[in-house]
C-alpha cells in the first residue's frame, strides 16, 4: 500500500476553485515558506520565483487566497497585516510588543473553545482569534540587560 501523495500547488489553487496562474503559486508557496509574512515580503519572494509583480497583483492574490481558505490573514493591532500558510487548525499567535514578531502557538484545548461565546448576542460564530502579546526572547533579554 503507497502513502498518499501530497496535491501539487497548482492543484490544489484548482482543488479551492482558483485559475492557476505562475504568481498564485509562486505566492501561496512564498507564504508557507516563509514566517507571518507582511505584503512587502511576499512581493519581494514571489519577484525572486517570477520577475516582476506590482503590490496591487499580490493583494489581489492574497485576497482570492484568503478567501479560498489556503492563506490565513492576521492582523495584530498596530502592525500590518500578515499571512500564514497554517490553516485549518486552531492555533493562535504570540507577538512581541517592542519588535513585532509573531509566533505560532497551539491551543491550549486543542479544539476551538473560543466558539463558545458566553452571550452570542444572535450572531453565527464561525472564528475566534486569540492573540498573546509580550515580549519576544530576545527583547526581553535586551530589556533586562
Amino acid at each position: 500500500m503507497t502513502a498518499p501523495r501530497t496535491p501539487t500547488t497548482a492543484e490544489e489553487l484548482r482543488g479551492a476553485g482558483l485559475r492557476v496562474t505562475a504568481a498564485r503559486v509562486a505566492l501561496l508557496e512564498t507564504v508557507r515558506e516563509g514566517d507571518h509574512l507582511d505584503v512587502e515580503a511576499i512581493a519581494t519572494g514571489v519577484r525572486g520565483r517570477v520577475g516582476h509583480i506590482s503590490v496591487q497583483a499580490v493583494y489581489e492574490a492574497l485576497h482570492a487566497l484568503t478567501s479560498a481558505g489556503l492563506v490565513r490573514r492576521l492582523e495584530p493591532p498596530g502592525s500590518p497585516a500578515r499571512f500564514e500558510g497554517r490553516v485549518g487548525d486552531n492555533h493562535h499567535h504570540l507577538v512581541c510588543r517592542t519588535c513585532g514578531v509573531v509566533a505560532d502557538v497551539d491551543c491550549a484545548v486543542g479544539h476551538a473553545p473560543c466558539l463558545t461565546a458566553v452571550d452570542d448576542r444572535g450572531f453565527a460564530i464561525d472564528e475566534a482569534e486569540v492573540i498573546y502579546w509580550g515580549l519576544c526572547p530576545d527583547c526581553s533579554s535586551a530589556r533586562s540587560t
